[in-house]
């Protein structure tokens, strides 16, 4: 059964689509109007191989805030609807990946409650024209929609466009984790509840 779905969400201050196809190869288009969160999702789809489409249009004559909260929403939503019942997945994923003088650790589980543990200390508050800030409410949509809880370490880094690389890498590698089937637990729920 495909592992698909498209989502709209439309709001005064922002209309998005999104499509995802979990079980992708990483293909990747997106227009958001904020370019460098476009590269962050790319890394998403790229070390996921999850197929993303997204399409946003926001009020970025104000800052890009509204965007990029429901941005993570939207894509949450999607990622929701798109795993269903979660029986015979892995559930669980993680991920180190280091860029030069950065590594970043992200830990994930599809637990059907969402949490947002964020301990990334970027070491200056904007890349480009990027407000940092904006990720925290980008992970936070995605959790509260997706229903996961997340767990984003930064151990070190320099670099803050390295640090934001080596989050969303790890990101993309824990979701494939999570996402990947489980041949050993094919049709059963990854948990002593019987659901998730």
């Amino acid at each position: 059964m495909a592992r698909t779905a498209t989502v709209e969400r439309n709001t005064l201050e922002t209309q998005i689509k999104v499509s995802v196809n979990l079980d992708g190869t990483g293909q990747f288009t997106c227009e958001t109007g904020v370019p460098f969160l476009d590269h962050m999702l790319d890394q998403v789809a790229r070390h996921g191989l999850i197929d993303l489409d997204i399409h946003a249009q926001g009020d970025l004559h104000i800052d890009a805030h509204h965007t990029v909260e429901d941005l993570g929403i939207t894509l949450g939503m999607a990622v929701a609807e798109a795993v269903g019942d979660k029986k015979g997945m892995t559930r669980y994923g993680h991920a180190y990946v280091p860029l030069d003088e950065a590594l970043s650790r992200v830990v994930l589980d599809f637990s059907g409650r969402p949490g947002l543990i964020n301990k990334v200390k970027y070491t200056r508050g904007r890349i480009g024209s990027f407000d940092v800030d904006l990720f925290d409410e980008f992970f936070h949509g995605f959790v509260n929609h997706a229903k996961v809880t997340l767990h984003l370490d930064n151990i070190r880094g320099k670099n803050a466009h390295h640090q934001a690389e080596t989050v969303f890498k790890a990101f993309g590698r824990a979701l494939r984790m999570a996402l990947a089937a489980d041949p050993r637990m094919a049709g059963m729920m990854p948990s002593t509840k019987g659901s998730l």
